[in-house]
């Protein structure tokens, strides 16, 4: 892994929290809460400057952000904090981080689709010394199934190669016309995902900017739908908590993914971007979701639940996240530096 892999993780993981962290501070801003401070990363101070009433900041670690509003976790006098605005501005101010998170992954595809087209089913490169180099899969092939499953979008691909079953692959292809069968191995990267060593040709590229967006938000609303079903999993227990991956895994899929272009990074950008935006608006304390869901309570509750207790909650909630991620931490060094 190179220092350049190393950056470009660190731009990535920036601009997705400067995004959110953005979206919260025009939202309040527009609302009239008043903003204490508006960071970019987390713990020691580089440096800070003062525009109006808010600090701005830029802190250490490029792992979190913070737009501090007047009265958010405690209760405040102040006519312009938080906790003394309305339903609706408070709800505005709480869901803007993740809209902008979701509208950035919108532009990002809209832009691969624009500039590239999408990801086809038929094949365009083929990996030297792959598993599907020693089957005798080659570029211009175009995968129809895999191990019995349909495959229709390149998602499809990885999706089969994940879930068929038994130590080969049974791949179906279209090469000059013709329907072909091919066996083929597969490996398990760094993250213990499966591969073949191949990687797709791009279709349907649109000319026009107002498909192409149209184009963007039909594959955000996929990614999304498919997150949900993800996220879902591992409330119900189909899926396990050591199949997340933290920031360190995310370097190494960063460093995986920029190998096949600035194309594919963008994609990956969109992906972190939009998950981040879905996970912030789960209804757990200290995310997003969280504060939602207390606003909607306390809207019909009044002020059974207090400014303070609320602050309280969502701290606790703060530092179970802390111990999610440092498990989740702890888990990608085990398996990727170890």
């Amino acid at each position: 892994m190179s220092i350049i892999t190393v950056l470009y993780a660190i731009i990535i993981f920036c601009l997705l929290i400067f995004i959110h962290e953005l979206g919260h501070l025009i939202a309040a801003k527009s609302v009239g809460i008043k903003v204490n401070e508006f960071a970019l990363g987390m713990g020691p101070l580089i440096f800070k400057f003062k525009k109006g009433e808010t600090d701005y900041a830029l802190r250490a670690l490029p792992i979190g952000g913070a737009c501090a509003m007047e009265g958010e976790d405690k209760d405040s006098e102040d006519p312009r904090g938080f906790n003394n605005k309305g339903f609706f501005a408070k709800a505005i101010t709480v869901v803007a981080g993740s809209f902008m998170n979701v509208l950035l992954a919108v532009l990002l595809l809209s832009g691969i689709v624009f500039s590239f087209g999408t990801p086809g089913t038929t094949v365009d490169l083929v990996g030297e010394g792959s598993p599907a180099e020693a089957a005798g899969l080659r570029s211009g092939d175009r995968i129809v199934a895999i191990s019995g499953i349909e495959i229709e979008k390149w998602e499809d691909v990885g999706y089969a190669i994940e879930h068929s079953d038994g130590d080969e692959l049974n791949l179906t292809v279209l090469r000059d016309g013709e329907a072909t069968e091919i066996s083929s191995g597969y490996y398990e990267d760094e993250g213990g995902a499966r591969k073949i060593g191949i990687s797709p040709g791009m279709e349907h590229r649109f000319s026009n900017i107002f498909a192409s967006i149209g184009r963007g938000a039909v594959a955000t609303f996929e990614m999304g739908r498919s997150m949900i079903v993800i996220i879902g999993q591992l409330f119900t227990g189909k899926a396990a908590i050591s199949d997340l991956t933290g920031p360190v895994g995310i370097v190494y899929v960063v460093s995986d993914v920029a190998k096949n272009g600035i194309g594919q990074l963008i994609q990956l950008a969109a992906l972190i971007s939009l998950n981040l935006g879905i996970i912030n608006m789960l209804p757990l304390p200290a995310l997003d979701g969280g504060r939602l869901l207390f606003l909607i309570i306390r809207k019909f509750t009044g002020k059974v639940i207090t400014d303070e207790i609320e602050g309280r909650i969502h701290m606790v909630g703060l530092l179970l996240l802390f111990g999610l991620m440092i498990f989740v931490t702890f888990q990608d060094v085990t398996r990727f530096l170890i």
